[in-house]
C-alpha cells in the first residue's frame, strides 16, 4: 500500500493531475499494486474555501503520506492578495515543513520533438540535463525580508540571499551522487565574482567534490551558464545551483525541449518527497482541454522511481510517453502543423493504454 496525497491546485493543475492519476491507475492494475490516494485543496482553491493557501491539516496529511503529487497553484484571480497569503506560499510551506531541499528537474529532448524547439536541431538533439536546485535556502527563505517605508514616504523592498555550510553540503552531496549514476560530470553554478554567499557556495562544493574523485567538477557563473544553455546545451550533464538561479535556469532549460509542459520534477528531502510538473497553472487555457499532461505523467514516473523504487514501472511509463509522441500525437503546445492535435484527456488515455510491463 502506497499512500499519496494529491493536491491538484489551480488552473490546469486539476486537468493534468487527472491524467496523471489515470496513468497511476493503469500501473496499479497491470502491476497488481495498491496506491491509496487522498485529495486536498491547495493554493487559490484553498484560499477560496479556507482563507489560506494551505491548511495545517493538509500539511499534516503531507507529512503522513509516502509522497505528494501536486498540480499547479496561482492565477490572476489571487494576484492582488497580500503576499503572505498568496497561492505560491503553499509551495514554500510544503518545501519548508517537509524539508524538501533537493529539487530535481530532468531536461531531456525527446527524439520525436527535436523540431518543436525554437533552437536548431543540431543544437538540441540528444540533450539530457539534470538540474539539481537547492530548494529550502537562499533568497526565497533568507531573513530579513520585507517592504518598509522610508522617511520620505517612499518604500524599500529587501530580501536576503544566505546559505550555510550545511545547506550547501547536503545539496552538493546529492548532486554528486546523482552524477555518479550518469556521465560523472557536474557543473556548479554561482556568482562567486560578486556575491559572498556564492563564494561560500563554490568553496563548499569544491570540498565536497574531493570526496567524489571519479566525478569531474567545473564551476561557471550564472550569466555565462544562461548563455551556454542556449549556445551549447550538450556540454552539460548535472547542474547544481542555488534556489534562485535554479528557478530561472531550469525554466530556461525546459524550453530546449520545445515546451515547459513536457518537464516533470521531484522535490526530495530526507524523509518526504513531492512531485509536480514544472509549468504553472496557465489560467488562460484552464478548462479548455488544451493542457499538456505529459509533465504531470512523467512526474508520476519520477515518483515510482525515486520514492517507491519501482524502476521498471517508471521506465514503462516513460516508454509509453515516448511511443505516443513517436506516433505523432501532440497537445497544442507541441503541435506545429495541426496534425494529430490531441486534447489533454486524450493524451492521458493514449499514454495509459500504451503502458506495458
Amino acid at each position: 500500500m502506497y499512500k499519496i496525497l494529491v493536491l491538484p491546485g489551480d488552473g490546469i493543475g486539476e486537468e493534468v493531475v487527472c491524467e496523471a492519476l489515470k496513468v497511476l491507475k493503469r500501473v496499479e492494475s497491470i502491476a497488481h499494486l495498491k496506491f491509496e490516494t487522498k485529495e486536498a485543496l491547495v493554493g487559490g482553491a484553498s484560499i477560496d474555501k479556507n482563507g489560506v493557501p494551505i491548511t495545517e491539516d493538509v500539511l499534516k496529511a503531507a507529512k503522513n503520506s509516502d509522497a505528494v503529487l501536486l498540480g499547479a497553484v496561482g492565477g490572476q484571480k489571487w494576484d492582488q492578495l497580500e503576499y503572505k497569503i498568496r497561492p505560491e506560499q503553499a509551495l514554500l510551506a510544503l518545501r519548508k515543513e517537509l524539508g524538501l531541499y533537493a529539487n530535481l528537474r530532468p531536461v531531456a529532448v525527446d527524439p520525436s520533438l527535436t523540431d518543436a524547439s525554437s533552437l536548431k536541431r543540431e543544437v538540441i538533439e540528444g540533450v539530457d540535463i539534470l538540474v539539481v536546485r537547492e530548494l529550502t535556502g537562499g533568497i526565497y527563505f533568507g531573513t530579513p525580508k520585507g517592504i518598509e517605508k522610508n522617511k520620505d514616504g517612499s518604500e524599500r523592498g529587501f530580501n536576503t540571499e544566505v546559505y550555510s555550510t550545511h545547506e550547501i553540503e547536503r545539496i552538493a552531496k546529492k548532486a554528486f551522487e546523482l552524477a555518479r549514476k550518469r556521465k560523472r560530470k557536474i557543473t556548479s553554478v554561482d556568482k562567486a565574482n560578486i556575491l559572498e554567499s556564492s563564494i561560500l557556495w563554490r568553496k563548499v562544493v569544491t570540498e565536497i567534490g574531493k570526496r567524489f574523485p571519479d566525478v569531474q567538477l567545473s564551476h561557471i557563473y550564472v550569466d555565462n551558464c544562461a548563455m551556454q544553455l542556449i549556445r551549447n546545451p550538450k556540454q552539460f550533464d548535472v547542474i547544481v545551483t542555488t534556489n534562485l538561479f535554479g528557478d530561472i535556469l531550469s525554466d530556461e532549460a525546459a524550453m530546449l525541449t520545445g515546451s515547459i509542459g513536457m518537464l516533470p520534477s521531484a522535490s526530495l528531502g530526507d524523509h518526504h518527497a513531492l512531485y509536480e510538473p514544472v509549468h504553472g497553472s496557465a489560467p488562460d487555457i484552464a478548462g479548455k482541454g488544451q493542457a499538456n499532461p505529459i509533465a504531470a505523467i512523467l512526474s508520476v514516473a519520477m515518483m515510482l522511481r525515486c520514492t517507491f523504487q519501482l524502476h521498471d514501472l517508471a521506465l514503462a511509463v516513460e516508454m509509453a510517453v515516448r511511443q505516443v509522441l513517436k506516433e505523432g500525437f501532440r497537445t497544442a503546445d507541441i503541435c506545429q502543423d495541426g496534425v494529430n492535435l490531441t486534447s489533454c484527456s486524450e493524451m492521458g488515455n493514449l499514454v495509459a493504454k500504451e503502458i506495458k510491463v
